[in-house]
């Protein structure tokens, strides 16, 4: 959790993360590494009060969803991100739609913000996916 101040005097309370974003930053931090690392060197780039345990449950469920690598180092682990900047984005993307109640509107609202060329590449990205479902 981390702090709020309402900025009002009164004593800070704690505001709870949203779904999905303590993934979200644990992935933003092993994107700016340059190699595997610990799940200490994660937990000192989000900063915060964030428990160590806390940050080897975010990376273990990243795992299970193949979001994330891990390779032994010793007697514990290093850790990767699985996919590159514009899988971290479709992931996040995803996370999105996945936390609101009317997918259908979410998806026909994006649709109708896309520009003429970003529309036309989704229509052949749809085509192609598509095409690879037949074989």
């Amino acid at each position: 959790m981390t702090r709020h101040d309402e900025g009002d005097g009164r004593q800070p309370r704690l505001r709870r993360r949203a779904q999905g974003e303590l993934e979200s930053q644990v992935l933003a931090a092993l994107h700016t590494a340059r190699g595997p690392v610990s799940a200490a060197w994660v937990q000192e780039r989000i900063g915060g009060d964030l428990a160590y345990t806390t940050v080897m449950t975010i990376l273990t469920r990243l795992l299970a969803k193949d979001v994330v690598t891990r390779e032994r180092a010793g007697r514990s682990f290093t850790w990767m991100p699985a996919k590159d900047e514009a899988g971290l984005a479709a992931f996040r993307m995803r996370k999105v739609l996945d936390g609101e109640s009317d997918r259908e509107a979410v998806l026909a609202s994006f649709v109708t913000t896309l520009t003429p060329d970003d529309e036309q590449l989704l229509r052949e990205l749809l085509g192609q996916a598509g095409a690879e479902g037949d074989d």
